[in-house]
């Protein structure tokens, strides 16, 4: 680990469930870990009669998250939650990845995304409003510092609000937020497949894949048939082979590739 990467236990959640969902969080987390990723949020949803669906948000500490952890995540946990049987019911056990107008959990979160738009649900109300929208200045210790871009009247433009008391945080999806989301994930080495060779990329393909969540379905037994379905991981062709991304209109900045030989 380089001494620039965040430790998975220095910046504890500060958004956390409660009931069933708080359960589950303390069976799934120590397991999350022990495979180097970290918990981002777990959540109940559907009814029972209707099946429910468990889902399991993760990511690593540089908050990117692929197929290929998805799949060593449900394997990891599917046992433990087997055994513990934290929910009566039969449901869906979905494992995620965080999504670009993801969740913000952390005080880290807030930094990280500093210049970013949110919406802010407080749990507890703050001068009588629980609803706050604008950019986001980063962290004083455990408060958000926003820059509200819903103020009206003399009300204050900065507000600092305690991360243990909201609800829910989140980006808000928007052109710049997709653009550095892509630019992360490329630095990360997971945006895309890229080639050996200089040839030119579909930008319009990169930020497909940056945008694209990161999500594998798991059915319990006895549970009617899951809403979604996992993505077929891309698969990078053999040295030298040619290929193509598909029947695209071609333009300025477009790159067509042959497409294989039969």
């Amino acid at each position: 680990m380089s001494a620039e990467e965040p430790r998975l236990n220095e910046d504890p959640r500060l958004i956390v469930e409660t009931g069933v969902a708080a359960r589950v969080a303390a069976i799934v987390e120590p397991v999350l870990e022990g495979l180097g990723f970290r918990l981002v949020r777990v959540r109940i949803s559907g009814s029972q009669g209707g099946g429910s669906t468990l889902q399991i948000m993760a990511e690593r500490a540089d908050g990117t998250f692929t197929i290929d952890d998805c799949e060593a995540t449900s394997r990891a946990l599917s046992p433990v939650l087997d055994v513990e049987d934290p929910i009566a019911a039969a449901y869906n056990l979905e494992i995620s990845s965080p999504g670009i107008d993801r969740p913000l959990v952390r005080a880290g979160d807030f930094e990280r995304w500093a210049g970013y738009e949110a919406r802010v649900e407080m749990a507890v109300a703050q001068a009588g409003r629980k609803r706050f929208r604008g950019l986001i200045l980063g962290a004083e210790g455990t408060q958000a510092k926003l820059k509200r871009t819903d103020v009206k009247g003399d009300e204050p433009a900065e507000v600092l609000l305690p991360i243990e008391e909201i609800g829910e945080a989140r980006l808000v999806l928007t052109d710049d937020l997709i653009r550095e989301a892509l630019r992360r994930a490329k630095a990360a080495g997971r945006a895309m497949d890229e080639d050996d060779g200089d040839e030119d990329v579909d930008t319009d393909d990169a930020a497909e894949a940056a945008t694209d969540d990161v999500d594998l379905v798991i059915v319990r037994p006895g549970t009617p048939r899951p809403v979604r379905a996992a993505p077929a991981p891309k698969k990078k062709p053999a040295p030298g082979a040619p290929y193509s991304r598909g029947p695209k209109p071609k333009g300025p900045g477009r790159y067509a590739k042959p497409k294989p030989s039969r």
